[in-house]
Formats: structure tokens, sequence, C-alpha cells
């Protein structure tokens, strides 16, 4: 069940709360109010966080663990948007229109979340200019992935799509000397559902991108060998349409 930090009891969760890249540099005292004002969800692997079907409104801060955000389509095919880890926060969107939920969030991993209700969190941003400009930062990148995601698939074909996506999940694992680890890998199903096609097209996809020497598997993920022949692929093929 959510609880609520009692008033003077120190919060062992606080200290998640500091690692919320929202509040990173903040005073002690704005994260100690906000940590006050949480409640604290433990999620098991596969429980739903948020669901479309939830009336609240809440922000959730991801203290621990992984989480995913996706949506299914009425004949139940899923389309999955992005991994969120540990720092990271959702649910904002709603807090801030007050409409229904765009997307269901689901635990990757056993979670630990704090949630701030909406009336908290607006009233949060009206007195912290730095947490307000670094939330319009985040909401500005999500606007341009998603232009990006729809311009490649208003016109990539599938191989260039899943060559888009291993990009950016190498750039967003982060790239040194020209590779990157991608761990943990996402399944190909998943893969498949954020670029519109099937798993056995991914698998195709990541086995030839072996098979010219980009991409080599191992234990805990895989490695992109060189990004920036793989940025080249992109680029070009982007470049033609």
């Amino acid at each position: 069940m959510p609880r609520r930090a009692s008033a003077g009891t120190p919060d062992p969760s606080l200290i998640g709360l500091r690692a919320i890249r929202l509040f990173e540099g903040l005073p002690e005292a704005v994260v100690a109010a906000v940590a006050a004002r949480c409640t604290w969800r433990h999620c098991r692997r596969g429980e739903y966080v948020i669901s479309r079907e939830m009336p609240d409104r809440d922000v959730l801060f991801i203290v621990a663990g992984r989480v995913q955000v996706q949506a299914f389509s009425s004949a139940g095919r899923q389309v999955t948007y992005r991994d969120i880890e540990a720092g990271g926060w959702v649910g904002d969107l709603a807090a801030i229109d007050g409409r229904p939920r765009s997307a269901d969030i689901k635990a990757l991993t056993d979670a630990l979340v704090a949630a701030l209700s909406p009336d908290d969190f607006l009233d949060l941003l009206s007195r912290q200019p730095e947490i307000n400009r670094r939330l319009l930062l985040r909401l500005a990148g999500i606007v341009r992935d998603l232009s990006d995601r729809v311009f490649d698939l208003s016109t990539l074909g599938v191989a260039n799509r899943v060559h888009a996506e291993v990009l950016r999940l190498a750039r967003e694992a982060g790239v040194a000397d020209n590779r990157a680890c991608i761990a943990p890998m996402p399944t190909h199903t998943e893969i498949a559902s954020r670029v519109s096609t099937y798993r056995e097209q991914v698998t195709r996809e990541l086995s030839a991108l072996q098979r010219r020497g980009l991409l080599r598997r191992e234990s805990n993920g895989v490695v992109v060998i060189d990004v920036e022949r793989l940025e080249r692929m992109v680029r070009e093929v982007r470049g033609k349409v």
C-alpha cells in the first residue's frame, strides 16, 4: 500500500529523491519538502505502475528500478515509446493539463516510485524556477524525439527504422571510443513495437548488422562496434527522403 513519510521521521527514500534528475543540485530543504508530500509505492516486475484507466493524475518519480512507457491498440498490438531508468519521472503531462493518461507504465524490474499529487506538482513548478526550466527541457526533448520517430515511420523502410532505433539506443547508453554497450538490450519484440514491424524482421536486421561487423552480442547485452558508421548509414538514408 502507498505510504506517506511521517513528519519528523527520517525517510530513507529521500536519498533516492536526490538522485531524480529534476531535483539534482537543489537545496536539501526543497527535496525534503517534496519527499514529505510524496507517497511511496513498491511495484513488482510486470506490474502496471500507471494505467490509462486510472483516474489519478499523480507524477511518479522512479527512485529505483526501470519502467517502460507503452500503449495498446484496440486489436491488442503493443506500441512501445521508451524505457525510463531510476532518476527519471513520468505522469507530468496528465498533472499539467488534467487530461487522462496518454500511456501505460509497466515495471520492467522491481521498482520503487514516489508519487506526487498534481496540485503539489504544479505548486512546486510555480515556486521553483529551476525545476520549471528542467521540465520544459524534458518536454522539448520528448517532442523532438517523437517528431523524429514520426518522420522515420513515415519515410523509412523497416531495415532503416531498425538501424535508427539501434542508433538511438546506442546514444542513450553512452558512446565512448566510437562504441556503445546497450545493456540490457530490449527484446526483439520490444524493438518491433517501437518501429512498427514484427519480431522476425528485427531479428533478421540485427543479424545482418552483426554479419557486417557493426554489432557484437555479449552476455550482458549488445555492443555497437562502430557508432560512426551506423550514424552515416542512418543519415544517408534520411537525407534521401
